[in-house]
């Protein structure tokens, strides 16, 4: 696929998939952290988040789980909590021309926090 934003960037292929992938995987974050989620809807977000990074540009594959069993420990009054970045595990592959990387963000008890990493797949 040609891309017309090529112009812009001033990097390797290695490099834009890097870049892909971080933006995909903060986007995941910042937009579905605190969302509504119970142990009746959560395959559904899982599936709805993956189709919409999927719909992306340079993705070649994504998986996304939500821990169920945090999920599974309500005791809100109404049944339901947010989701947070220790509930979810998000991997992806992006594909930039001959690069291929991919994207992991999951919790790391240690640092309490949920870590956005990649690994290089192909230059």
């Amino acid at each position: 696929m040609a891309d017309p934003a090529s112009k812009y960037f001033s990097c390797t292929d290695k490099e834009r998939a890097i870049f892909e992938a971080g933006v995909k995987l903060g986007s995941i974050y910042h937009q579905y952290t605190g969302i509504p989620i119970n142990k009746n809807n959560v395959k559904f977000l899982e599936m709805a988040i993956e189709k919409a990074v999927a719909a992306q540009p340079f993705v070649s594959r994504v998986k996304v789980t939500i821990d169920r069993r945090k999920v599974g420990r309500l005791k809100s009054t109404y049944k339901y909590k947010t989701l947070l970045g220790d509930m979810m595990d998000v991997r992806l592959r992006i594909q930039y021309g001959t690069a291929v990387v991919e994207g992991r963000m999951a919790w790391v008890v240690s640092m309490k926090y949920p870590l956005m990493r990649f690994k290089v797949l192909r230059e």
